[in-house]
């Protein structure tokens, strides 16, 4: 176990570990959370209660989550004096599965993101986001329900690699005299430089991840997204390299578009196909049941995460989670919302959905539908928070506190 600075370690519960490659789950894991900034802690209040009364009814009292507060954003910054505390990336570190609420990022200058910071340093170089409707949620498009996809986003390379420098900067001056004077490419003076990193390696252990999920998952389709027509070294790398893993690791099991426009047979096989980003935004509207399992690089990733949460309620309603190797972090993937903080009035469903996927994660399925089911039992019920309701006839505004009892008595 690690050797915490200033954190504690917690006196109850088990760590989680892996076995040959496999996560071995105790009755009690002990997990990790951040509650997180401004609306945050409002929400996770909320949304442990309906995983530990899910877990509870479940199991029959007989498995029970160990929660550990950890810190990072403003909580952190107050208590601590940083922004991400050293214990905290130990304690997600050892204790292998994690869960938080939304974290402020100033725009501009000051600190960087400290969610892409976590995903850096702990290696979770996928960012899985699961986009499905849940019947009666206020939508702005005719046909919510038919959108059910899966969307794996690189979360470690690309322009998020941080690899940028300032206007007028000697790093930035340098970059495009040697630009100028090794590679022919003018650049003017007055420009702040960064760049963008695709690596093979990045690549293929994303695809692998979609593929992998995919088949587990009785998905019928990977569609890998890049703008490859463009950035042909970069994204249309990232578009090769996806093809490349399908073939050499899953070659029995997939048939890409292009074999079956030869000819090739796709029953009872994964279809591998790819889509230049800028069409697959429209055609997620277009054509939205065409789509099911998603890979992507980390810009895409992040446009058509949102754009297709957009569909079926907003990012209110939309869960994530960053995976590596080794450990998943699971998280809300809105914002901080500061003027709501304290008023136990916003929507938990992204982190309780968020909880969903961790408690699958964990092998707790049964758990996790519970979660679902009262959720969508509730909002069929149009007993809402303020930001549904507002869009909803008839419906029963609920606070934050007040929805997660709803959602605990429809299980």
């Amino acid at each position: 176990m690690p050797n915490f600075t200033t954190l504690k370690p917690p006196t109850s519960g088990t760590p989680i570990s892996r076995k040959n490659g496999q996560l071995v789950v105790p009755a009690d894991p002990i997990i990790p959370f951040i509650e997180g900034d401004g609306t945050g802690p409002d929400i996770w209040r909320a949304s442990a209660r309906v995983f530990d009364a899910a877990v509870s009814q479940a199991f029959g009292g007989k498995r029970r989550l160990a929660w550990f507060e950890v810190l990072a954003g403003e909580k952190a910054k107050n208590m601590t004096g940083e922004w991400l505390p050293i214990d905290t990336v130990e304690a997600v570190r050892a204790y292998k599965v994690a869960i938080k609420g939304p974290l402020t990022t100033p725009v501009g200058g000051g600190i960087r993101s400290l969610n892409v910071t976590m995903r850096q340093v702990l290696d979770l170089f996928a960012c899985i986001r699961p986009v499905r409707y849940f019947d009666g949620t206020p939508a702005p498009v005719t046909h919510p329900e038919r959108m059910d996809v899966v969307i794996f986003r690189e979360n470690t390379e690309d322009v998020y690699a941080g690899i940028e420098f300032a206007r007028g900067t000697p790093q930035a001056e340098r970059l495009i005299e040697f630009l100028a004077k090794e590679m022919g490419k003018r650049i003017a003076p007055d420009s702040g430089i960064g760049i963008k990193p695709m690596s093979e390696t990045g690549t293929k252990r994303l695809v692998r991840m979609a593929i992998q999920y995919a088949l587990a998952n009785n998905r019928k389709t990977v569609t890998i997204v890049h703008k490859g027509n463009i950035m042909k070294f970069t994204e249309g790398a990232f578009r090769d390299w996806g093809y490349e893993i399908a073939k050499a690791e899953f070659r029995d099991q997939i048939v890409t578009e292009e074999e079956v426009g030869q000819g090739a047979p796709r029953e009872g096989k994964l279809l591998i196909n790819d889509r230049i980003a800028d069409s697959v935004f429209q055609q997620i509207l277009t054509r939205t049941s065409d789509y099911d399992v998603f890979a992507t690089p980390n810009l895409n990733g992040d446009y058509l995460s949102d754009a297709c949460a957009a569909q079926v309620g907003g990012l209110g309603m939309a869960p994530g989670a960053n995976v590596g190797d080794e450990i998943a972090f699971f998280e809300a993937t809105h914002g901080t919302a500061p003027k709501y903080a304290d008023q136990d009035v916003i929507n938990p469903s992204s982190v309780v959905l968020s909880g969903v996927m961790m408690l699958n994660y964990l092998g707790w399925k049964e758990a996790g539908a519970l979660i679902e089911q009262g959720l969508a039992k509730t909002i069929s019920q149009k007993k809402v928070t303020y930001d549904l309701a507002r869009q909803m006839t008839g419906a029963t505004e609920l606070k934050t506190s007040e929805f997660a009892d709803a959602i605990i008595g429809n299980m």
